[in-house]
């Protein structure tokens, strides 16, 4: 988290520990708490007990996600200015447009998708079963993105409507490429998480069964969507101002 967020200050000239220091602690705290969310899911819905062992040790770990993912995503979808300038004076960052026809989608389509996430966050919680392992990891991107984008919050769901999939792009590579780590950093770790899921569950990259890196990109979408929507329920006016 430390390297991304110092590659984003380098390429952008704003990150957490630089320009967005009162932010951090926010979305600090938004990490832990959807560390905790997802958590709460796992015991005993997909394994037999929690996997974390302590509260402080579960918050420390669960501080990474959502700033680790945004520090990433915000270096790839960002290039540096050609003209050499001190931090200090670094203009604003230049991010690079993915250019698209703008998709804007109906607000029939944000009430079913908005409608179809919250069936799928909720289902997990009636029906104690793995096989609904990926609906939590989904389920929360339809539910609130939507109300992100209908509110004028930041939103991927904007950036398309704008005609620039930078943002998507950018946090679906972000969610893979920290998935990886994540899993390499587990997998050499004395203390770790194993997995047992439903499919496939012995075609294993590290520890984690090789379809549940699919996972991960939308994860990142999540992260995004959840740390938004949270900024926007607080009545943050400064939510366009975050890093990512």
């Amino acid at each position: 988290m430390l390297v991304a967020d110092a590659l984003a200050a380098r390429v952008t000239g704003r990150s957490y520990l630089t320009t967005g220091r009162t932010e951090l602690p926010l979305v600090v705290l938004a990490s832990i708490g959807a560390w905790w969310l997802f958590e709460w899911y796992n015991a005993p819905r997909f394994c037999r007990a929690a996997p974390t062992g302590s509260a402080s040790g579960g918050s420390i770990t669960g501080s990474s996600p959502i700033p680790g993912c945004a520090a990433s995503a915000t270096t790839g979808r960002s290039r540096r200015s050609s003209r050499a300038v001190p931090h200090r004076r670094r203009a604003a960052p230049r991010l690079r447009p993915a250019r698209v026809r703008p998709w804007r989608p109906s607000p029939g389509l944000l009430r079913v998708a908005t409608a179809t996430g919250a069936v799928l966050t909720a289902l997990p919680l009636l029906i104690v079963d793995a096989r609904m392992v990926p609906l939590v990891w989904s389920g929360f991107v339809l539910l609130l993105e939507p109300l992100n984008y209908r509110r004028g919050r930041p939103s991927w769901l904007g950036a398309l409507a704008a005609g620039d999939a930078s943002l998507v792009l950018a946090l679906l590579a972000a969610g893979a490429v920290c998935g990886v780590l994540w899993e390499f950093w587990n997998y050499w770790a004395l203390t770790r998480w194993t997995y047992s899921v439903p499919y496939v569950s012995h075609l294993k990259v590290f520890e984690m069964p090789a379809l549940g890196y699919l996972g991960f990109p939308p994860f990142a979408l999540e992260c995004y969507a959840m740390y938004h929507w949270l900024r926007g329920a607080l009545g943050d006016a400064s939510a366009g101002q975050a890093v990512l």
